[in-house]
C-alpha cells in the first residue's frame, strides 16, 4: 500500500480506552531513540504510570549520531546529556528512575542483521521476562530509519521468543511520501485516547533540549525538532499497531 493509504487506516483505527487496549498485563516500550518513547507513546507511558503500572522502558541506542560533528558536546557528552534529558523525560510521564534501562547501542548502528540482531533480542527477552510483560511497543518498521527498523526487527524476535504481543507506534512514519509504496498488508490496531495526558507528553517532548532547542550550536548540520514536527505528536490519540510476529 502507499503510504497515504497506511496514514488513512491509522486514523480510522477503534479509539480503544487504556484498560479495554491493554488490559492488567504489564508494558515494554522500546525506543529506537532517545526522546521517541515520548514522541511515540508518551501518553501511554504516562497513563499506565497513572494506573499504578508503570512500563518498561528501554532505549536501544545511546543518540550520539544527532550531532555527530560538535566539538562541545564529543559522543560521551552527548550520551550522557541525552540519558539526562531522557530521565527528566520519564520524570515527567511519572515513570520511576528504576523503570528506564539504556542498552547503548551506537546511534544509527542498532543490530540489524544476524548474531548481533540475535543478541540483542536475547537481551530484549530478558527483560520481558524480568518484568513480566506481556506487550512489547516499538517503532514501526516503515519509519524512515536505520534504528527504527532495527527496533522493529529486535522487538519481534524477542517477542517470538517470548510469546508476548508486539504494537508498533509511527514515528517517521508520519513524514514519508505520501505516494511511497511500502510493503505494508492491510493491519489492526488501535488509537489510545491521550488527550489528558498532552500536557505531561508536551513536558516529556520538550525535556529532550538538546533536540530541539538549540543547546548545541557548534554542529549546524546537526538534528533539530521543528515546531511544526513536535506537534504532531501532540494529538488527542496515540495510533498502534498490530504485528504479527510469527516466522
Amino acid at each position: 500500500m502507499r503510504a497515504e493509504q497506511a496514514w488513512g487506516a491509522m486514523r480510522t483505527l477503534p479509539m480503544l480506552d487504556f484498560a479495554t487496549a491493554f488490559g492488567d498485563a504489564p508494558i515494554l516500550v522500546l525506543a529506537p531513540h532517545p526522546d521517541d518513547e515520548s514522541l511515540g507513546c508518551g501518553g501511554l507511558i504516562a497513563q499506565a504510570c497513572a494506573a499504578g503500572r508503570p512500563p518498561m522502558v528501554a532505549i536501544l541506542t545511546d543518540g550520539t549520531g544527532s550531532h555527530p560533528n560538535s566539538r562541545a558536546f564529543p559522543p560521551e557528552r552527548l550520551r550522557a546529556l541525552r540519558e539526562q534529558e531522557t530521565s527528566r523525560a520519564l520524570g515527567h510521564l511519572g515513570l520511576p528512575g528504576e523503570r528506564v534501562a539504556f542498552l547503548g547501542y551506537p546511534d544509527t548502528a542498532a543490530p540489524n542483521a544476524g548474531a548481533p540482531l540475535h543478541a540483542a533480542a536475547a537481551r530484549l527477552a530478558d527483560l520481558i521476562r524480568a518484568w513480566e510483560c506481556r506487550t512489547v511497543v516499538t517503532a514501526w518498521r516503515y519509519d524512515p530509519h536505520c534504528d527504527h527498523e532495527a527496533a522493529a526487527d529486535i522487538a519481534a524476535a524477542a517477542c517470538r521468543a517470548t510469546v508476548a504481543r508486539l504494537l508498533a507506534f509511527p514515528v517517521w512514519g508520519w513524514t514519508l511520501p505520501p505516494g511511497q509504496e511500502i510493503e505494508q498488508a492491510p493491519f489492526g490496531g488501535f488509537r489510545l485516547d491521550v488527550s489528558a495526558q498532552l500536557d505531561r507528553k508536551r513536558a516529556a517532548i520538550l525535556a529532550h533540549r538538546s533536540q530541539h532547542a538549540g543547546v548545541i550550536i557548534d554542529d549546524p548540520g546537526g538534528f533539530q525538532m521543528a515546531t511544526s514536527f513536535i506537534d504532531r505528536f501532540l494529538q488527542p490519540s496515540e495510533t498502534y499497531i498490530d504485528v504479527e510476529t510469527t516466522p
